[in-house]
């Protein structure tokens, strides 16, 4: 299924039914007065969230929206019904912007979570409301009023405690796929992933959180350059950031260099991205330049980062990695 994160949708709540012009006609009532009834409101866009929804792929190819109107008030006091609300599944950790003023709506980052995005008409007021001592036939009615329409922006933020992060061909998708079900595509060359993947990871004693492994960032990656700028918006959301380094024999490029880049990206696209705790990784341990690892490990001590290495390929250090993971989390929710 394709992944989509991004959409611009247009949505017209209903507008509101108009109110009635009537009076009684009854054989033994005279002058009966007026009766009319006011008409419905219109129906709200609702936008509630879904998990059971991973992607905005839907909202790519419906781009109008329009909730029914109310309906028009009746005579005998009868009032028009109200206009159904459009509601709209949209999956967990979905903002939506109005996209003229650039205001934050809503963070749908909650299951059943919700938001109007467009507010239905009111009904108008029949002509039963506007009788008085001095005006005991009135022979008009409001019209219902118009239902807000306004052009939307969403956007998917994916929901996770960890997220991979690291240049591409760091070994991302190789070790989501190791410790879990996820099954992205594995190559050896950049730019394999082309979207985020999320995967659950479960632990002996039945803890678990779930990882999301996301492109390949490369330098000016914050200013669109690689896949990166597409992607960043899915780390803003993660409690913890693993960063893999790839210290193997034919890796490009010094370790700590690397590590630095990346970083360098992330305080670029967001400062708050700076301050979430962290993890290095050193990867592809069973083929390491003892030298490439030996200066990433040094330069994590001396900075008091946290510090892993491990083989997804053979398995080595992986069980440690995710003992840590599930301390570093715990700590952190």
């Amino acid at each position: 299924m394709q992944f989509v994160d991004y959409v611009k949708i247009r949505v017209k709540a209903g507008d509101g039914g108009r109110g009635c012009v009537s009076f009684r006609r009854e054989k033994y009532v005279p002058r009966g007065g007026p009766n009319g009834g006011d008409g419905g409101r219109g129906g709200h866009i609702i936008m509630r969230a879904d998990r059971q929804l991973n992607t905005l792929l839907d909202l790519r190819y419906h781009h109008y929206y329009k909730a029914k109107r109310g309906e028009h008030g009746k005579g005998k006091d009868m009032h028009g019904r109200d206009g159904d609300d459009l509601i709209i599944p949209v999956p967990a950790g979905t903002t939506v912007k109005d996209e003229e003023t650039g205001e934050l709506l809503a963070d749908l980052d909650a299951e059943g979570k919700e938001v109007i995005a467009a507010r239905g008409g009111k009904g108008g007021l029949g002509n039963a409301h506007f009788a008085t001592p001095t005006r005991r036939a009135p022979d008009f009615a409001q019209p219902g009023r118009e239902g807000e329409e306004r052009s939307l922006v969403i956007e998917l933020k994916l929901l996770a405690d960890v997220g991979l992060i690291g240049l591409p061909n760091a070994g991302k998708s190789t070790l989501i796929s190791v410790i879990s079900a996820a099954r992205p595509k594995i190559a050896d060359y950049p730019f394999t992933t082309l979207e985020p993947n999320l995967g659950v990871v479960k632990l002996e004693d039945f803890r678990s959180f779930v990882i999301a492994d996301i492109p390949g960032l490369i330098e000016g990656a914050h200013a669109g350059a690689g896949l990166g700028f597409q992607f960043l918006r899915h780390v803003e959301r993660t409690s913890l950031l693993l960063h893999l380094v790839d210290v193997s024999e034919l890796s490009p490029g010094d370790p700590v260099d690397n590590l630095k880049k990346i970083n360098r990206e992330l305080e670029l696209y967001s400062e708050a991205l700076t301050g979430k705790p962290q993890v290095v990784v050193a990867t592809k341990i069973d083929a390491a330049d003892k030298t490439k690892l030996d200066r990433l490990s040094d330069y994590c001590k001396n900075t008091e980062t946290d510090f892993l290495a491990v083989s997804a390929v053979t398995g080595k250090g992986v069980r440690g990695l995710l003992r840590h993971l599930a301390l570093r989390i715990d700590k952190l929710r």
